[in-house]
């Protein structure tokens, strides 16, 4: 049997919904469904004063499930705590980059000396806040937080030339969350 027991933080609510796990806190809402027709007869979500993910199955598929479960649920509830903030870093050589946020979009501009901007979504509620060097991208979901980070570092990607010279981009060089504690 595996069972993996969550405290639920003071000011959190959650819902259980069959495969459906809402929570709430002061910084938001979050939702995920954990619906799978392979394990939704073996895995279980109760709550009483705790969050608690069990099976009565010791298949290994089973067991990375429940893991995986508590793990998506634990990171739901320090977002909607205390949120995630990842920093990255706008490094260049020669032409300087210029970021914007528009909307749900974010700019890369003159990247490589290019006349049109290359252009990536911010994903979910994820907030991006740009400044001459700095790009600071937060939320209370670290799944669209750490999306977002990927495709402004994926739309920053150089091909065809040498890694070793054309080495610009935009980098995560920190991973925290919004109190100022280190994940």
């Amino acid at each position: 049997m595996m069972k993996k027991e969550i405290a639920i933080p003071k000011g959190v609510d959650v819902a259980i919904h069959g495969m459906e796990l809402r929570i709430k806190g002061p910084k938001g809402e979050l939702s995920k469904n954990f619906e799978n027709p392979m394990f939704n007869s073996m895995v279980k979500m109760e709550k009483n004063g705790n969050l608690v993910v069990s099976s009565e199955s010791e298949r290994r598929q089973i067991k990375a499930m429940v893991g995986a479960i508590a793990a998506h649920a634990k990171n739901m509830m320090t977002g909607v705590t205390k949120g995630y903030e990842y920093t990255m870093k706008i490094h260049y050589s020669h032409f300087p980059i210029n970021v914007e946020v528009k909307d749900k979009d974010v700019l890369v501009k003159n990247f490589l000396g290019e006349k049109a901007p290359r252009t990536t979504k911010i994903k979910g509620k994820a907030e991006v806040k740009a400044t001459k060097d700095v790009v600071v991208v937060k939320g209370t979901d670290i799944e669209d937080v750490g999306q977002t980070c990927r495709n402004i570092e994926e739309v920053c990607k150089i091909v065809e030339r040498d890694g070793r010279v054309f080495n610009d981009g935009i980098y995560v060089v920190e991973k925290k969350l919004q109190t100022g504690e280190k994940i």
